[in-house]
Order: C-alpha cells, then structure tokens, then sequence
C-alpha cells in the first residue's frame, strides 16, 4: 500500500493509484510512520526537519503554520523542536514521526506498530492525537498492531490475517458479541456462607461449560455464556441468598477473543 514492497500476486490499489508503479505520487497522498524506523534527519533540529518536509511536500506557509499549531496542540512537541532528532527519547521521535507524516495532510496515513516500547503516558497521548487527526482532517488510518489496547481504542474495523490470508474483515462489536460470548461477574456480599450452599449449576439448568462459579472471601465470581443466561438473573439469585455490597462485571478482552479464533477458527459465514 506504501509502494515500498511489489506484491507477489494480485493487484493493490489506493485511491486509484498502483502504488508500486506510482510511487512518487502514490507518496503525495499518504504518510507512514513506522516503529522501529524513522523518517527525520538524525543530525537535524526537529524544527529544520519540518521545513525541509515543508519544501519536499510543496506545503504552503499558510498551511504549515496551521498544520503545525494543530499538531503542537494534540501531540505536544514544542518542548523539544528545537533538539536535535539523535537526542529525543523514544516518545519524542514517536509524536514528532507522527507529526512529519501529517505535514502535508495526507488522505491515507498508515501506523505500523506505533505505540511499540512507550510508556502508558505517551501510549494515550499518541492514541488521543490519532482520534483527532481522523475527526478534523477525515484522514483514513490504517493501523498494524500486535498491540490489543491500540485496537480497542483506535479502530472501528479490523481485519485479522493468519499464514496470510484475511480470517476476519468487520467490526469490533460484531467480533464481541460473535465470539466475545464469555462473561463475568464478580458479586461481593455481606456474607458468603449462604450462597456457598448453592449449586448454581442446578439451579440454572447449565452445564459447567456454560456456568462456572468461583467464591474467594467474600465474592462470588461466575463466568457464564452471556447468550444462555442474562446478568440480571445471576444477580436476583445471588440477592435471595445473600446482602450485596458491590457488583462488577467484565466484558471478554479482545485479546482472549482473538487467541481463542486463532485457536479454534472461525464460522465459516464470518471468512471475508
């Protein structure tokens, strides 16, 4: 899609353009920043890299200013755009990539593993920044990541490859409540003596694989097949037995999701 590597077999288009056999204009149109690389002048201020990306891109001064007031103020690097690019941390070279692949607004803006190695901090200050790229500028972004949290922040599609083929092209809440069917709810009583005389199993008419109980002091945790038995009916039971002091419930991550696909496969009615 960047132009950089020829495909084997098929063809890849975007926007209309081969971007192998149009690279210099396939480039116009899309910024890349990539995780372990970067696209800055090592030697260079940030601020002289900018300009040059300036001029290489034809920005116009009026856009750049803008350009750069907008991402100063969602990716903070004015602290630092007078450093050179060899004496800026991780983080730093990671929002100023960021910022260099937005210069000259581009339509498609392609992120391999950009949150690889930073801290909590900087990881929702990257992932803040990419949310508002795409809500002023209506720029796509197409994001590869092992990284589950970048997915469920950022991404309202996505599209899982195995051996490399796609085995999953659609949404995150289509994935959950396909697959995300695992639930937990973690009940904490006054007193937990009552329901530890419970078959819980028995007094739903569920099997262990569909009901699982778990009592720990004072809570009572039950994993359950969300679409075999509702919350609020765990829930009313555990209240017959016992005083409820507090109640959490958990959602199946999208990482145990994805690992249990992987593991087991898709419906087939799901493969794009």
């Amino acid at each position: 899609m960047t132009g950089i590597i020829v495909p084997t077999r098929g063809i890849c288009r975007v926007n209309g353009i081969i971007p192998y056999e149009n690279r210099q204009q396939n480039a116009q149109h899309i910024g890349v920043v990539f995780g372990q690389r970067t696209q800055l002048w090592w030697d260079l201020p940030l601020s002289e890299t900018f300009t040059v990306l300036k001029e290489i891109y034809s920005v116009s001064d009026e856009d750049f200013k803008e350009r750069m007031i907008f991402l100063n103020d969602v990716l903070g690097f004015d602290e630092f755009i007078h450093s050179t690019v060899r004496t800026l941390s991780l983080g730093q070279r990671m929002r100023a990539d960021l910022a260099a692949a937005l210069l000259h607004n581009p339509e498609v803006l392609y992120l391999d593993e950009p949150t690889i190695g930073l801290d909590l901090v900087v990881k929702d200050k990257i992932r803040e920044a990419i949310h508002e790229i795409n809500r002023k500028y209506q720029t796509t972004v197409v994001l590869t990541t092992h990284d589950l949290g970048d997915i469920e922040e950022l991404c309202n599609r996505i599209i899982i490859i195995d051996k490399g083929k796609i085995i999953y092209d659609g949404t995150i809440a289509q994935i959950k409540d396909t697959y995300g069917t695992t639930r937990k709810v973690a009940i904490d009583v006054k007193d937990i003596v009552g329901l530890s005389q419970v078959d819980f199993n028995n007094v739903f008419n569920m099997p262990k694989q569909d009901l699982e109980t778990k009592i720990e002091a004072t809570t009572i945790t039950f994993t359950f097949n969300k679409n075999k038995i509702n919350v609020s009916d765990i829930i009313s039971k555990v209240m017959e037995n016992a005083s409820v002091r507090d109640i959490k419930i958990e959602e199946t991550e999208i990482g145990e999701i994805v690992k249990e696909i992987y593991k087991n496969g898709f419906h087939e009615s799901m493969v794009n």
